[in-house]
């Protein structure tokens, strides 16, 4: 029986060892991977102790942190001591803590390092015969340590060819540091292959050499290819890194969470990159001020994150931190450099605005408007003149009225009450208001806008102020019938005194009475009719005369207001036809529809009846007929088929208080379709129409009138003036050399040719220039002129009908006329001179003109001024001939530029019997 306790026991023990291992193994899940790492029994600081995969664990993890001071781990997972460890035991544990700043996820791998006992003896492979390979011309590895000491030359190595053992082999380089820039920093000896560096070489100018090794023989030959040879320079941690700026600026808001990230630093080092000279690690040495510690660094990248969700504007608004940047992963025998970050604290509005005063106490004058009653101040933490410091203020209650409102005062940051609708002491004496502040900006917490609102209470005292008279109401009413007598007396405005409510004291006087109606009496305000109203007048609006009245009191305050008053109607108008004019087109319809208005009150109009005004027997009872519609129109209609025309139809409408109105209609029947067809139609066909004539008809009638009475008056000036001018023709020789004929018998007559005359024809001009004879056609005519030796003389010529022409002169009277349409006979005193003496005078003088006519300014002919004309028939328009004159040949010739005009479109000849 005991046994099976004992049983019982130790499987209840299995039990829990299993479920501990259980919870190991699902602890292990949740913490990554368990490390277990081998050590001496003792290890140096600085020592490299093993590597931990992170990245498995935690890819995104930004900050590492060890449990055990004495260890540290880089970011490649490199795990180092920081301190001598000396192992008392054969196991150790610490713990890899792994997060991010950002999502606040952090996991953990435990480290288990195990003391080595075991020496592990090294194997001593089998001994291999030695046998010397065959050495080839190849590249040989080299390199030279930056900024090298020397001794110099310092040798670097050799460099030798096989064919040296049947060639004498001369050795030599070409390339950058040979014979290139930076030259002779290398070179070879001819006969060794040593090559040698001549000084140090700054791996920052130069990382490489890529020279060029020959083996030649002395005749030249080359046994071997040209050998390409690379010197690489191995880099020396001389390059302290650098930050980017030797003041970083960041600024963050207060009261921001764990790990917010605050800015990040950079640094470079122009070492070679990839080693440890160029493996930075940042760090924070110093903050100011130093506690608490608000901020820290991360290693590797520079980023710079909170620690502390307490920051606080208020306490303390900047931190200023001293930052190190470190190469060689950070070793202690790195190079380092330090920069400072000043980090401001950004305000947000976590403080309330508060009143200073919980109550507030103020008066004011009533009517007054416009006014500043009262400053209220409150108190703010926050950063002033920012949005979390500026307030608004509001009225919460007691401005039911809208007499107040409260703004801001800007530079103050105050509140300021003002008045903006006047207040009544008589209605109102004190009033309590209640008023809130908040900020611009929103309570950086969620929480109700009651609960971040400071309120305090204001209480206004109205104060009394003697006031002037009160029209109140602004418009009152009184009523009057519109038929009332003059002089008729009725009750009128009334103002009162606010204070005593009374009207005493208080003196009338009008303003406006757009019809002058009424008159004001002084003392009482009543009013008393001046002359006849008139409901019914332009002036009144929906029966109501309005006057303004105004109220003054003994102290010369006053008011105004409006007396409206209401003209009760009567009936004293009948029933109007306002159209008179009424059209029916016959042959469309037979009647007109004819509508009537009472401008009395309805309740003196409608029903309205309508008839016809004359005797029954009467023409227009048997011409026309009514047919209601309704209580204000009827229909006209004609009976008997009256002609086309006019009528006049006299009709009566009574009121339905038998008051009535005879408006006498003009009926027009009409042939038409429409009525506007009757009452455009110029003539119309009622037979009575008549042609009007508009105002611009009549001022065209007379424009045109007048412009003929300008037209005429030109004319006859001009023939009057043409009638004034002097003949210069010489008297003496109009009487001997014209010869005037109306006979129509041919007669006698001998035509003279030219055998003494130059006959000339002067272009297609009208008129004679200088006085040649022409013979030609000129407005289809044609022109001849026959001298006769003896008895007759006939000037012939078929210009045309109507063409006449006029010689006048002033000798002796005589006047001589040459008829060019009909031809004729002149009569000439036988008695002056004969044919041959008048021919032997002009010869001379009618020559000499001729030929000056055809010469030009150069004395030259000029054909395009006188032409040769030799055909008597249809030609060219004729000029003039010139003058015969008896004048001597030192007389001038300026007679021949004042012809008439008539003459100079004949060939102007000089005859005598």
């Amino acid at each position: 029986m005991a046994a099976a306790p004992a049983t019982r026991s130790r499987s209840g023990a299995l039990c829990r060892q299993l479920l501990l291992t259980l919870t190991v193994f699902t602890f292990a899940c949740d913490a990554c991977q368990k490390v277990i790492l081998h050590v001496p029994s003792k290890l140096d600081a600085e020592t490299f102790v093993g590597r931990v995969n992170l990245k498995e664990c935690f890819k995104l993890a930004n900050l590492i942190h060890s449990s055990d001071p004495d260890f540290q781990i880089l970011d490649d997972g490199s795990v180092y001591t920081t301190n001598a460890v000396l192992f008392s035991s054969k196991k150790r544990h610490f713990t890899i803590s792994l997060s991010n700043t950002e999502n606040h996820e952090e996991k953990k791998i435990n480290v288990l390092l195990e003391h080595q006992t075991k020496v592990l003896k090294p194997s001593h492979p089998k001994e291999k015969t030695l046998r010397r390979a065959k050495r080839r011309w190849a590249p040989i590895p080299c390199s030279v340590m930056e900024n090298s000491l020397g001794p110099f030359p310092l040798f670097l190595q050799q460099i030798e060819s096989d064919t040296a053992q049947n060639y004498t082999i001369y050795y030599s380089i070409s390339g950058p540091g040979v014979d290139q820039k930076p030259q002779n920093l290398f070179y070879v000896e001819r006969d060794t292959g040593n090559l040698y560096c001549t000084g140090p070489i700054d791996r920052e100018q130069y990382d490489s050499f890529e020279l060029v090794a020959f083996a030649t023989t002395h005749d030249g030959y080359n046994p071997e290819l040209p050998l390409p040879l690379v010197i690489k320079i191995e880099d020396e941690n001389d390059n302290y890194p650098i930050f980017t700026n030797s003041t970083y600026i960041f600024a963050i808001p207060e009261y921001s969470r764990v790990g917010s990230t605050v800015g990040q630093v950079c640094a470079t080092d122009l070492d070679e990159p990839g080693t440890l000279h160029t493996m930075l690690k940042y760090s924070i040495l110093e903050q100011f001020p130093a506690s608490p510690m608000m901020f820290f660094m991360h290693s590797s990248t520079g980023v710079i994150t909170t620690t502390s969700s307490q920051l606080n504007r208020e306490l303390v608004d900047k931190y200023q931190l001293k930052i190190k940047v470190q190469d060689m992963n950070g070793k202690y025998f790195g190079l380092q450099t330090t920069a400072t970050c000043i980090i401001y604290v950004d305000d947000v509005n976590d403080h309330w605005p508060t009143f200073t005063r919980t109550s507030y106490v103020t008066s004011v004058e009533e009517n007054t408007v416009d006014v500043e009653i009262l400053r209220v101040s409150i108190e703010d933490k926050d950063l002033i003149n920012t949005a979390n410091w500026r307030a608004n203020y509001t009225i919460l209650k007691g401005n039911e009225n809208g007499h107040f409102k409260i703004v801001t005062d800007p530079k103050t940051n105050e509140g300021v009450l003002c008045v903006i609708k006047p207040l009544n002491y008589e209605e109102t004496r004190q009033l309590t208001l209640q008023i809130g502040v908040v900020n611009e900006a929103p309570y950086f917490r969620e929480t109700t806008s009651r609960s971040a609102m400071s309120t305090a209470t204001v209480t206004v005292n109205v104060r009394n102020q003697d006031e002037g008279p009160e029209c109140t109401p602004p418009l009152q009413i009184v009523r009057i019938k519109e038929n009332a007598p003059v002089n008729t007396r009725i009750d009128g405005y009334k103002a009162y005194d606010p204070e005593t409510k009374s009207s005493s004291g208080i003196r009338y006087k009008k303003i406006n009475d757009p019809k002058g109606w009424f008159t004001v009496n002084e003392n009482t305000g009543s009013i008393t009719t001046f002359r006849i109203l008139d409901r019914e007048s332009e002036s009144i609006k929906n029966g109501i005369y309005n006057i303004t009245i105004l109220a003054t009191d003994k102290d010369g305050r006053s008011c105004t207001g409006t007396l409206g008053i209401i003209l009760v109607d009567v009936n004293d108008n009948g029933p109007l036809i306002l159209k008179q004019t009424v059209i029916i087109c016959k042959t469309v319809m037979s009647s007109a529809e004819i509508v009537a208005f009472d401008p009395d009150d309805p309740i003196n109009g409608p029903p309205f009846t309508f008839t016809l005004e004359g005797n029954s027997d009467s023409e227009a009872q048997r011409m026309w007929g009514l047919s209601k519609i309704n209580d204000t129109a009827v229909r006209l209609f004609y009976q008997n088929d009256p002609p086309f025309g006019p009528y006049t139809v006299n009709v009566r409408v009574t009121d339905k208080h038998g008051l009535s109105h005879i408006t006498p209609l003009n009926v027009i029947i009409c042939d038409c379709i429409t009525e506007n067809d009757c009452t455009l139609r110029v003539v119309p066909r009622t037979g009575s129409g008549e042609l009007k004539l508009g105002k611009w008809a009549i001022l065209a009638i007379l424009l045109g009138i007048a412009l003929l009475f300008c037209i005429l008056f030109t004319l006859v000036c001009g023939a009057t003036g043409a009638a004034k001018k002097p003949k210069a023709f010489p008297d003496d020789v109009t009487q001997q050399n014209l010869i005037v004929s109306n006979t129509e018998a041919p007669g006698d007559d001998k035509v003279y040719s030219a055998n003494g005359f130059t006959t000339q024809a002067v272009g297609s001009s009208g008129q004679g220039i200088c006085g040649t004879m022409v013979s030609g056609v000129k407005s289809g005519g044609q022109e001849a002129i026959e001298m006769v030796k003896g008895g007759q003389q006939t000037l012939e010529s078929c210009r045309g009908p109507g063409h006449h022409l006029t010689l006048e002169s002033c000798r002796g009277g005589g006047q001589h006329t040459l008829d060019s349409c009909r031809g004729g006979l002149v009569e000439v005193d036988s008695r002056r001179h004969t044919y041959s003496e008048w021919r032997n005078f002009t010869q001379t003088h009618l020559g000499e003109k001729v030929q000056l006519c055809n010469q030009d300014n150069n004395h030259e002919h000029a054909q395009d001024y006188v032409l040769p004309y030799s055909y008597e028939g249809k030609g060219s328009a004729a000029g003039s001939v010139g003058c015969c004159s008896e004048r001597q040949e030192e007389d001038g010739l300026e007679f021949l530029d004042h012809l008439e005009p008539k003459f100079r479109t004949l060939a102007e000849t000089c005859v005598k019997r």
